[in-house]
């Protein structure tokens, strides 16, 4: 089963502020997730299927957080990694997951 990808707005303008090095990476990841979205870790906390993908850019360990609904993949959000996860919260009621 192939799944259909859909990046929201907000993770769209924070993917223009990457350098083209992570965007490529982030290219490449995805195409796993089209085949299999369970393949990265889950975020737990959540009663949603939310997962995970390491990268980093500029030195800086960050974050693409996505849902799974099938058959869609929702591309959420990028989160720098060393604020811990503190902003999830937030984005997910603003792009109205919560």
């Amino acid at each position: 089963m192939s799944y259909t990808l859909c990046p929201s707005d907000f993770f769209l303008e924070q993917l223009d502020e990457l350098t083209e090095e992570a965007k490529k990476l982030i290219e490449e990841k995805f195409v796993l997730i089209k085949i299999n979205p369970y393949m990265y870790k889950r975020i737990k906390g959540y009663k949603l299927f939310l997962f995970r993908i390491r990268f980093s850019d500029n030195r800086r360990e960050k974050r693409v957080i996505y849902l799974v609904e099938q058959p869609f993949v929702k591309i959420l959000c990028i989160l720098d990694r060393d604020k811990e996860y503190h902003d999830l919260r937030k984005y997910l009621k603003k792009l109205g997951c919560l």
